[in-house]
């Protein structure tokens, strides 16, 4: 069974999820605007969600963690918890 590590940011809008995007990409550190601004109790642990296989997460998720390309910041992704960016540190 495929299995997947991941990190993510949660965010109530889709304008302060591209606003963080765009910080990251030009170098920030995922793990600390995780922490400065995620709403999910991972953003203490910079996002990381750890080790976890299809359909342990909300589906959204999965389509992007499990076909995605690795190491990349993915997102905005809308789930009903709110708008997350995603980055796929591992997967086999």
């Amino acid at each position: 069974m495929a299995k997947a590590t991941a990190r993510h940011i949660l965010v109530s809008s889709e304008e302060q999820c591209q606003a963080l995007k765009a910080e990251i990409e030009g170098g920030r550190d995922f793990a600390e605007v995780a922490r400065e601004h995620s709403s999910c109790p991972s953003g203490g642990r910079g996002g990381d969600l750890g080790s976890f296989g299809p359909g342990q997460m909300v589906r959204e998720f999965d389509e992007v963690v499990f076909s995605g390309e690795l190491n990349k910041v993915h997102g905005p992704v809308k789930t009903q918890f709110g708008y997350h960016l995603l980055e796929i540190t591992s997967r086999s």
